[in-house]
């Protein structure tokens, strides 16, 4: 699905756009191309992700779940280049 269908017309959510949005104000620092794991994983990282994550419960069934990210958009999914966030 995310390779067929160029992502700024994909919507996976309702909020989508207030999800990124909120994301884009809290995060506005965080260099989303090349991941630095610390900012995701440390916790003063996890002081901040968490609130962050909570605005959306009851947003979507699956709003606190993880997922597979890779460490720089520019590589594929190596066991090198994955992070589960």
């Amino acid at each position: 699905l995310i390779s067929s269908v160029d992502p700024k017309f994909l919507n996976l959510t309702k909020v989508d756009d207030q999800i990124y949005s909120e994301f884009r104000k809290t995060f506005k620092d965080l260099k989303i191309d090349v991941l630095d794991p610390e900012e995701l994983k440390s916790e003063p990282a996890k002081e901040k992700w968490r609130p962050f994550c909570l605005r959306f419960e009851g947003g979507g069934e699956d709003f606190n779940y993880g997922t597979l990210l890779r460490l720089d958009c520019r590589e594929g999914y190596t066991e090198e280049n994955t992070i589960f966030g």
